[in-house]
Order: C-alpha cells, then sequence, then structure tokens
C-alpha cells in the first residue's frame, strides 16, 4: 500500500489494518477562520481582498508543530462540513469586525461551532480554540446570537498577569503546565491584552453557561474591572483566551509586545497545549494531491507591518472588484 511521506490518507491500511486511532496524530493540520478585510488595508491593497489572517496565528501553529489551512468567510454549510473533516482542529483568531454582518466571521463561526459540537458528540474529538476576538465569539456563539451580544466593554490595551482561579491546576489547559510557566503567566506582565470588549462572570451566569464553561483565569482591565482572561468548556475540547500568545510574532515598535525569553518562554505554551489536543484528532485529506491545494503555503505574505499595520504580515484572500460590496468597520479587538 503506498504511503505519502509517512502518512496514511483515508482509506489507507497498514500491514493489513486499518491504522491506531489511539494513536496520536503527529502531522495535525489545523483550520485558521479568516475574517472581513480590515478597513485599513482597502486603499493599501488595489485588488480589494474580501478578507484575510495575520500570519502571526500561522507562525504561533507552526512553531508548535503544526500545519495551517485558512478557512474562508462566506461560504455555505457544506463547506465547513468538508473542510472540517478533513482539519484537526480550528483557531478562531483575534480580529476587529463585527459579529452581525451577513455571512461573515460570525456566520462562519456560527458553522464551525455547531458542526464541532457535532462531531464532539459522535465520539469524533475536534477542539477549537479562541483567541480575543475569536474568545469572544465562541462565548457569544455558545450563548446564542442575538441583538443584544453577551460581553461588555471594557479598555485593555496593556500587558497583564493572569489571576488564576483556585482549582485551575486541575483544567485541561494548565494541569500539564510546568511551574515556571505558571510563575512568569501569574507574577510578569506577558500576556498581550488589546481589546474594547470582554467576558466577564456575569456573562456566563446570566446565559446560564457556569455548568458548561469553567473558568481558569482573570485580568483586570485599566479601571479595575475583571474580566475572564482563559476558560474552557466542561465536556467539549474548546478553549478561549482574551489575550494574544500569538503577539510573540509580531515586532510593531510602537507596541508594548514583550518579547523576552520569559515572555516567549509562557505564550508558547498556549499553541502547544492547542496543538497537543490536535493531535488526538485523525482527520485527513484524501491524499498528498489534495493536501497540498489547500495549505496556507499557497497564498503569499504581505509585509503589511511596512504599511502601518501591527500586524507584522497578512494573508489575503478572495479579491473582488475595487469600490464593491465594502463594509464599514470598527475596530472591536486585535
Amino acid at each position: 500500500m503506498e504511503q505519502l511521506s509517512g502518512v496514511l490518507y483515508k482509506g489507507e491500511l497498514e500491514d493489513g489494518c486499518a491504522a491506531s486511532a489511539s494513536a496520536l496524530n503527529d502531522r495535525p493540520i489545523i483550520g485558521v477562520l479568516a475574517q472581513e478585510q480590515h478597513y485599513k488595508f482597502w486603499d493599501k491593497y488595489p485588488e480589494d481582498y474580501t478578507s484575510y489572517i495575520a500570519a502571526s496565528y500561522v507562525k504561533a501553529l507552526e512553531a508548535s508543530g503544526a500545519r495551517v489551512v485558512p478557512i474562508m468567510i462566506g461560504k455555505d454549510r457544506s463547506y465547513y462540513e468538508d473542510i472540517m473533516g478533513k482539519l484537526n482542529g480550528v483557531l478562531f483568531p483575534g480580529g476587529a469586525t463585527y459579529f452581525n454582518q451577513s455571512n461573515g466571521f460570525a456566520d462562519a463561526g456560527q458553522h464551525i461551532y455547531d458542526l464541532a459540537i457535532e462531531m464532539n458528540e459522535a465520539g469524533d474529538y475536534f477542539p477549537v480554540f479562541g483567541t480575543c476576538l475569536g474568545f469572544e465569539l465562541i462565548i457569544i456563539l455558545a450563548s446564542g446570537r442575538g441583538p443584544v451580544e453577551n460581553r461588555v466593554t471594557c479598555h485593555s490595551f496593556g500587558n497583564n498577569p493572569l489571576n488564576f482561579t483556585r482549582d485551575f491546576r486541575s483544567s485541561k489547559m494548565y494541569k500539564s503546565a510546568d511551574d515556571d510557566i505558571i510563575n512568569i503567566l501569574s507574577r510578569e506582565d506577558i500576556t498581550v491584552n488589546h481589546h474594547q470588549f470582554c467576558i466577564v462572570d456575569e456573562n456566563l451566569k446570566s446565559h446560564n453557561l457556569t455548568k458548561d464553561w469553567r473558568v481558569t483565569a482573570h485580568s483586570d482591565d485599566a479601571n479595575g474591572l475583571k474580566f475572564i482572561a482563559s476558560l474552557e468548556h466542561n465536556k467539549y475540547p474548546f478553549y478561549g483566551v482574551q489575550f494574544h500568545p500569538e503577539k510573540i510574532f509580531e515586532w510593531k515598535q510602537t507596541k508594548t509586545y514583550s518579547h523576552s525569553f520569559n515572555a516567549i518562554k509562557a505564550n508558547r505554551h498556549f499553541m502547544d497545549f492547542f496543538v497537543n489536543e490536535c493531535r488526538k484528532n485523525h482527520h485527513s485529506f484524501a491524499d498528498a494531491e489534495e493536501e497540498n491545494k489547500c495549505l496556507i503555503y499557497n497564498y503569499n505574505t504581505h509585509f503589511t507591518g511596512a504599511e502601518g499595520s501591527a500586524y507584522e504580515q497578512c494573508y489575503f484572500f478572495e479579491p473582488r472588484n475595487v469600490g464593491k460590496n465594502k463594509v464599514n468597520y470598527t475596530i472591536v479587538a486585535i
């Protein structure tokens, strides 16, 4: 039986037997959800792309041993069903967009969230991780989307330590973390926060989410508001952090992102953890050709930092005609 690059693809057998589902997947491929093109790029790139992914998320996942497939917005449910059947997990990134735009980030996230629940209910271990805006989206999806979003305003544009809950060490996200990583996270200002909305404990209580979701850490905004910094689902492999572990790969000089050895070491924990969760999933592409066509390597990065962006590099997707179908955005979280 032909084996491509050491990988058994769907339908292949090893030594006449099905490959063991209990073995960890050492070639995880993770989907990163794109979002509506940031308004600051409208006049910078004449192609007028519909969506983007900051390259720092790709770098963070690759540094932890995964490859990335971009997941496009504006598709029907069958697209998300198909791609999730080939991926080993999905990351909802941070960014800046509304949640009430048709066929955008939130609608795509709704499909992915619902399908991930279906998969896990069927015994198909499928992890999802949300960062900042993506974290907020997960909780709003869990709350049930409506005209009033289940989050509050805050002002958090600096680096914070984590205030861990008393039982955080029994959580999946932190139980295997080295003591030195926990000490760094709890004592040093190395988690990057950049958001004007957040999730507080009351958001979980008001929508009956406390039985399903477990808070593992808090941080404080500039006005002393205690917001949820990290949490996880009690049943499904769903995780979220309000801060930005990927910012160790962003170098904007006007920002205060820490690049100390401790900051890099501690922030790496989160993507290391998530990628290891994705190793428990055994979805795969039909063959190497299909896999290659979907990987993010098919797209070029743009040096957006030189254009004034807080993102050093970005991937852009699906160009359209200039001047058509533009939507006004607000900066909600990056």
